[in-house]
């Protein structure tokens, strides 16, 4: 490595560039300016990819889903057309909410997850959190400094999905703890939740008239709501060991 390269290395550094191959990046022929452009977009692409690995990493996200690879086929209640418009994200610009409802294997959480990697694409922070992860760290964020740095995180995003809601009874005072929450977020970001539960029995599982009435009238208030039906997808294709 020759004094310019090293001097070229430590001015990065001190800038806090990337160290690229030169050698590689650039073709003979290149004018000066044509070499800072090209330098300058690389650097740009390498700090955009770091970003999104790093929004990929707080997510929390579970392995990629889809909408292409979505089986619109079996579940029918809901369209391809649909979900491709959804994909463009720029509801989440007016923080609009997006609820999945229906009974096990029907496909919310896969819809849900396929959005949410859709928003990081495009550059959106998200979080996702099962509603029973979520009251945990609610309940510990004052004594736990992980609980406390996720439920800020949460707070930041710009697209929470809360999953499995309705899967387990809450306490009353946990059911207040998710109020507060919801209403912390209402017309500042976008909520995506899946839900086993109709409208109908969601006072069951919370526990309070009152406050589920309370957080249906945030969540809907600018919702796109997606009633799911028919029977389990992976009981329907279940794999055997013989």
């Amino acid at each position: 490595m020759n004094k310019l390269e090293q001097s070229i290395q430590q001015l990065s550094a001190t800038l806090q560039l990337k160290s690229l191959n030169y050698h590689e990046l650039f073709s003979d022929g290149l004018t000066p300016l044509q070499s800072i452009e090209l330098f300058l977009q690389e650097q740009l692409r390498l700090r955009e990819k770091r970003a999104n690995e790093m929004r990929l990493k707080r997510s929390y996200l579970s392995a990629r889903k889809t909408i292409v690879e979505f089986d619109f086929g079996f579940q029918r209640s809901i369209t391809k057309e649909q979900m491709l418009r959804l994909s463009d994200c720029t509801w989440i610009d007016d923080a609009y909410n997006i609820m999945f409802l229906g009974p096990p294997s029907v496909g919310k959480s896969h819809l849900a997850t396929a959005l949410a990697y859709e928003a990081l694409d495009k550059g959106y922070s998200v979080s996702f959190v099962t509603l029973d992860e979520l009251i945990r760290q609610l309940k510990t964020a004052e004594i736990s400094s992980a609980s406390r740095k996720r439920i800020n995180y949460h707070m930041k995003a710009h697209l929470i999905v809360i999953d499995e809601v309705g899967f387990l009874p809450v306490t009353n005072a946990e059911a207040n703890l998710f109020f507060t929450f919801v209403s912390a977020l209402h017309e500042k970001a976008s909520i995506i939740i899946t839900s086993n539960k109709s409208f109908g029995e969601w006072a069951g599982f919370l526990g309070d008239e009152v406050i589920t009435t309370a957080i249906l009238d945030r969540l809907v208030f600018k919702c796109e709501i997606f009633n799911m039906s028919g029977d389990g997808y992976r009981l329907k294709h279940r794999k055997s060991i013989l």
